[in-house]
């Protein structure tokens, strides 16, 4: 969990801060509510998270008929008695 300190908190709290951050425990300064800058260890993984469209293209394939596929079986919850 990240914690969110406005940005008087964190001049206060610098030190502190910045302690546990290379610990691994990163923070965010806000100012006025709205986040301003996310603090985290030099050494912290980046990319960690949010994953990028085609990140399993080496691993898998998709079927020609990926977007048929069980199109009767969807067309039959959706139809309706009449």
């Amino acid at each position: 969990m990240t914690v969110t300190v406005n940005i008087d908190e964190a001049k206060s709290n610098l030190s502190r801060l910045v302690d546990a951050a290379a610990k691994g425990e990163s923070f965010i300064i806000s100012k006025a509510g709205k986040a301003l800058v996310k603090v985290v260890a030099v050494d912290a993984p980046v990319g960690m998270g949010k994953k990028k469209l085609g990140f399993l293209s080496d691993r898998i394939t998709v079927p020609e008929d990926f977007d048929a596929m069980g199109r009767d079986e969807i067309e039959e919850l959706f139809r309706t008695s009449e």
